[in-house]
């Protein structure tokens, strides 16, 4: 009888394919090799797969992709500098990516783009969130035309996931050229200290222009979050997986389902912390008082994960839970600029209310603000173009709308932080509220100023300071608005994390309702 064991003369058996897979498994592990390494441990990094397993539950990352290498080059290296897989954050499926600087510099060449779309249509088929990596140079120099038509390959991708997953980017090293715009058309872009981003860099810019200037001060990550590019920067990377993770609790797998649930029914009377607010606002119009007082008040557990707090200060927006569901939050901060609205935060707000709609994320706006800022810088900055799209971003937002104004909320403004007419669900307003076209000082000054004039002069400052109170008392009241039913309720300032609840769950329910009939094909919006 043939003995099946015999093997022909030439014909590698299963065995030394074994060994053959875990020696090319060890390389493709670490592709630069020992030089690599070396060079990793100079820079005092770690490895991408160890960036990976700080991001991800503990043991959950499946590889894909990891052989894949440039063809007809015995010499290319495993991965091509991208490493794409799945894994779970607090036990929910995502897809990440992450460059490899120690492969081509990180660089994005044909293979590696064709990895990163696999990757994405990952995402896209399975319907799970997106977590890019981004340690690299740009497109791949060597790789000519078939490196930047390769980027416009994933732009296509990632237009089809925005709205539909949620995207996070996290910045570190140095990003630039292409590897900077894939990451701003994703929803948020986490930056570490000693991070850059910029489309060219500076020996580029002294080569073409002969201008001197520091990589820090052209993208440096305090920069760019001043900005607005970037939406946190993190001390190290490990607060970076640390916040993307918070982030994304928040968040839906994909705009198909319900955001996640925490905690729900936690504090259902009213408490000690509930009672502060009473106290809060100060009794002087002009005295100011940290927003964030009365967001740790009104929500969940004290909890809030603020978005973009380095740009436009004067606007706070980010998560909280009521009742344990998210919830995006939007409120003027009055110790900045007073809590005037100017472009930048109206470019703040927009993205904002988009990002919250886009995943079914209910908002909720906290109102004291004295109007839009006046200003030529600000007319020249676009605050006419600008803050008309937030007006638009309310209105054309489905999910639950809460406002609740707390003092202040004039002119302009008024609409900007969605007043009912605007597009609130519900409408609450404190006891210290005042609600007017301006606020008193300048309406006495516009309206009194005759009055005023037959005033004799040493007792004009009185007289002026008369006509302000008797404005505030009987005008820019709370009780104007709710007599007029251009607000729902008058509520004490303790009862307000209850009030929130109660509405939202009145809310919970709420569906889009069918548009009227309209033959265009979209609105065209300030720009």
């Amino acid at each position: 009888m043939r003995d099946s064991r015999k093997v022909a003369v030439g014909v590698v058996g299963t065995e030394a394919k074994l060994a053959r897979l875990v020696d090319i498994l060890a390389v493709a592990a670490e592709p630069a090799g020992a030089e690599g390494i070396a060079k990793r441990e100079r820079k005092g990094v770690p490895s991408v797969r160890e960036r990976l397993t700080m991001l991800l539950d503990a043991g959950t990352f499946v590889e894909t992709g990891a052989l894949a290498r440039q063809p007809d080059r015995p010499d290319a290296l495993y991965g091509d500098g991208l490493v794409t897989g799945r894994g779970l954050i607090d036990g929910r499926p995502v897809v990440v990516i992450a460059h490899d600087q120690t492969v081509y510099g990180g660089s994005v060449g044909v293979t590696s783009a064709r990895k990163f779309m696999r990757a994405l249509k990952l995402a896209f088929d399975t319907g799970c969130p997106v977590v890019t990596i981004n340690d690299s140079g740009g497109a791949r120099i060597q790789d000519a035309v078939g490196s930047i038509a390769s980027f416009g390959d994933i732009s296509r991708v990632l237009e089809k996931l925005s709205g539909y997953v949620p995207q996070v980017s996290i910045i570190l090293g140095k990003c630039a050229a292409g590897s900077v715009y894939g990451p701003i058309n994703t929803d948020v872009l986490i930056g570490t200290t000693d991070s850059y981003m910029f489309v060219t860099g500076p020996e580029v810019i002294k080569a073409v222009n002969g201008e001197d200037i520091t990589a820090e001060q052209l993208g440096g990550a305090a920069v760019q979050a001043e900005r607005g590019t970037l939406h946190h920067v993190a001390e190290t990377e490990r607060d970076a997986y640390a916040w993307a993770r918070a982030y994304l609790s928040y968040l839906p797998t994909s705009c198909l389902e319900p955001p996640p649930i925490v905690n729900p029914g936690l504090e259902p009377e009213i408490t000690a912390t509930d009672r502060e607010l009473d106290a809060i606002i100060p009794d002087s119009d002009r005295a100011g008082y940290d927003m964030h007082e009365i967001l740790l008040r009104i929500f969940d557990d004290g909890e809030f994960h603020e978005i973009r707090a380095a740009f436009a200060p004067n606007l706070i927006t980010g998560f909280a839970r009521v009742d344990g569901h998210p919830v995006g939050v939007i409120a003027n901060q009055p110790l900045v600029l007073g809590g005037s609205i100017d472009a930048a935060c109206s470019d703040k707000s927009t993205y904002f209310i988009r990002l919250c709609d886009a995943f079914n994320i209910p908002l909720v706006f906290v109102v004291d603000t004295p109007g839009v800022l006046p200003g030529l810088d600000q007319e020249a900055a676009g605050v006419i173009i600008r803050g008309g799209r937030v007006p638009r971003a309310i209105i054309e937002a489905t999910v639950p709308i809460v406002n609740l104004v707390v003092r202040k909320s004039y002119g302009g403004a008024y609409g900007m932080m969605a007043a009912r007419q605007v597009g609130a669900d519900i409408s609450f307003a404190w006891p210290t509220a005042r609600i007017a076209v301006i606020g008193a000082e300048s309406a006495v000054d516009l309206i009194g100023k005759r009055q005023l004039a037959a005033v004799p002069a040493d007792q004009r400052a009185a007289a002026r300071e008369f006509l302000i109170n008797q404005y505030n008392e009987t005008v820019a009241t709370p009780w104007v608005a709710a007599e007029r039913g251009y607000i729902d309720a008058v509520i004490e300032p303790a009862t307000t994390r209850l009030e929130i609840r109660h509405a939202l769950r009145l809310l919970r329910d709420k569906h889009p309702t069918k548009p009227e009939f309209n033959p265009r094909k979209h609105p065209v919006y300030p720009m």
